[in-house]
């Protein structure tokens, strides 16, 4: 069906992350013919989550993409004519560099998964009916809210899952080892297969450990829905008033996010947030707990109240909160979970994240942020739905080679994709990480650090830690570095299997990944293979697995970086290091108001009954069914998906 693609659109968009998902459904909405192209086999590009398979997969497409030639551009060149030019576009992804795995989990490959064939058998033993779900609604449009362990559906989503299969467990850690920029897997358990055997604690108030074994989490891989990058959703965010401005809120369900974690002298412990958390809390004096509300409420309206902090404002927010009154014990809580910023920020930029924190209590719950079910993944997959709803027209494994400028005007008339066929549009959304050495020879990127953990217990451990998301922010270990983010997944999530959690660290980076981010690991968690020698760090959650990687940051960069850009090409960056996903969403609509400045920016959808049909002889049509064309390579794999955007769209 990809050989017979239109040769005519309105708007061709080149890659399916986030900020070019939004535009795609923007722009289907507004009536515009939209051709929505990625050369990867997943939705999402650096956005996308996948199963624990779907990301093996994803690490070996790596590898192999970088001992790839560059291909010949012979073919397309002779498609080019006189009076035009053409852009090479990248043909290979490199905005994901120094990939190291460690696998700390037993790997007897004649370990007992009884309970884990059992779980598989009966699903519902692992899930149960929700005890508290709401469904919140907002000028007639909602957003589902989970508050508790949500059932599994008949089939997990994954990842749109990858054809290229990974099932042999002694293949995967028998790969070569490839080391700088190439991935680099380190296998990290003993000879001994008594080594790892459970380990008696005499600590009654622990809670039993279940071992669980690379096998286990191989065979239960379709239970993870692991995400490139980490972020969550601010319930008085940007993305959250779109998703339900828009409607596209249907497509999805979200979970609280349940803890706000702090880490001081080498202990984790939670942060009262509201004010029933404060007066709550058990690790506050009564004068601290006053000192706290006093200050949270000035900072609700800090504007109010200039003259408590012009004389600051050339100061940083550190040195602002000590001015304050605050305990030692405060400050902390206030600038590294409350405010989440580096103690060197300004005492504005403090004083500004406080005030977004607090606003977004309460809406969803009890914390600030909810998390999406399945993974940050979906949400880009949301917005591509909508966008076929309304007509747009969706290839995956596509790839697009040039783009055709026209000497005389300036403007790009049309793209060449892999096939040879020429298909002309009149504006181009292309993905930074498509665009050529030579366009981005005077960008200057960021890098982000990141590690993907799966661990066997909660970093602070609690009757009901299998119910809790949780994040925490680790102040820099040393001058000089970051601070680091910490996102705690737990099994109802749909991100992980049952016992076990799946943690994300995610900091600016320095150095490697690993280099940045292995110090806080090790200060939070013992490698599994290490807990027989050193049973006092029981204490600590076991580490299971663990993933480093560096992430392009592509944010941030002006226009006028890139060369040549044609006048009606337009850049979408990739992930940025924030919490947030507000980055995407300004750069999304942006974007649509220059190109369609007329334009609303994805309105609400019409209601049917509101719906007028030309022709009395004519039957009326469901909305969305109306000359919806799907085109995408044919692949038995991604056929069998029920949750790829095609199969939900398709009637």
């Amino acid at each position: 069906m990809a050989d017979s693609l239109p040769t005519e659109f309105d708007v061709v968009i080149i890659g399916t992350g986030l900020p070019e998902s939004i535009l795609a459904a923007a722009c289907s909405r507004s009536g515009q013919r939209v051709l929505h192209l990625d050369s990867r086999s997943y939705y999402g590009g650096n956005w996308a989550s996948f199963s624990f398979s779907g990301l093996l997969s994803w690490l070996k497409e790596h590898q192999q993409n970088g001992d790839n030639a560059e291909e010949s551009t012979a073919s397309w060149q002779g498609l080019v004519h006189e009076t035009e030019e053409a852009i090479a576009l990248r043909k290979k992804d490199e905005t994901i560099e120094h990939i190291e795995v460690f696998c700390y989990a037993s790997q007897d490959m004649d370990d007992n998964i009884e309970e884990i064939s059992a779980l598989q058998k009966n699903p519902s033993a692992v899930t149960s009916k929700p005890l508290d779900s709401v469904c919140l609604s907002e000028e007639t449009n909602s957003l589902h809210v989970t508050s508790s362990e949500t059932p599994a559906k008949d089939t997990p989503k994954s990842d749109e899952e990858i054809s290229l299969e990974v099932t042999d467990v002694e293949d995967i850690l028998a790969e070569e080892k490839y080391c700088g920029d190439k991935t680099c897997i380190n296998t990290a358990s003993g000879g001994d297969k008594d080594e790892n055997k459970p380990i008696e604690e005499d600590n009654t108030d622990q809670p039993k450990r279940n071992r669980i074994t690379y096998t286990q989490i191989v065979k239960e891989g379709r239970r993870f829905n692991i995400d490139l990058v980490s972020k969550l959703l601010y319930s008085q965010g940007l993305l959250i008033d779109l998703l339900i401005k828009s409607n596209v809120s249907r497509y999805a369900e979200f979970k609280n996010v349940t803890r706000i974690l702090a880490f001081r002298e080498g202990k984790v412990e939670q942060v009262p947030c509201s004010r029933a958390d404060v007066f709550n809390s058990k690790e506050l004096t009564m004068v601290e707990k006053r000192i706290l509300m006093k200050f949270l409420t000035f900072c609700l309206d800090y504007e109010q109240h200039p003259d408590q902090y012009q004389a600051f404002v050339h100061c940083s927010f550190s040195d602002y909160l000590k001015t304050k009154k605050l305990t030692p014990n405060l400050q902390h809580f206030v600038l590294h979970s409350i405010a989440m910023t580096e103690s060197s920020c300004t005492t504005i930029d403090g004083l500004k994240a406080t005030k977004n924190f607090l606003r977004c209590l309460g809406r969803f719950g009890n914390t600030p942020f909810l998390f999406p079910l399945y993974g940050q993944g979906e949400i880009p997959q949301c917005f591509c739905r909508m966008c076929a709803v309304f007509g747009g027209i969706y290839c995956l494994r596509h790839k697009v080679q040039c783009l055709i400028v026209d000497k005389e005007s300036g403007r790009c008339k049309a793209i060449i994709d892999h096939l040879d066929q020429r298909i002309n549009a009149k504006y181009f959304i292309v993905e930074d990480s498509y665009l050529s050495e030579e366009t981005c020879s005077n960008v200057q990127y960021k890098q982000i650090s990141r590690a993907v953990l799966i661990t066997d217990q909660s970093i602070l451990k609690k009757a009901d830690s299998d119910q809790q998301i949780s994040i925490l922010i680790v102040p820099p270990m040393e001058s000089g570095t970051c601070a680091v983010r910490v996102t705690e997944l737990c099994s109802s999530t749909m991100t992980c299997m049952k016992d076990t959690y799946l943690v994300h660290l995610t900091c600016s980076s320095s150095k490697t990944a690993r280099e940045d981010l292995e110090s806080v690991v090790k200060k939070l968690f013992t490698p599994y293979t290490e807990t027989e020698i050193d049973k006092e760090e029981l204490t600590k959650p076991r580490l299971l697995w663990a993933l480093y990687f560096n992430m392009r940051d592509s944010s941030g960069i002006s226009r006028s970086s890139y060369n040549g850009l044609p006048s009606n090409v337009y850049v979408c960056s990739g992930p940025d290091c924030g919490l947030g996903n507000e980055h995407a969403v300004k750069q999304a609509e942006t974007l649509f108001q220059e190109i369609f400045p007329n334009e609303d920016f994805c309105p609400p959808p019409p209601n049917p009954e509101d719906i007028i049909f030309d022709g009395d002889d004519k039957q009326p049509e469901a909305l969305g069914t109306n000359n919806i064309i799907m085109a995408k390579p044919d692949s038995s794999e991604e056929n069998k998906n029920p949750e790829s955007p095609e199969n939900h769209l398709q009637n």
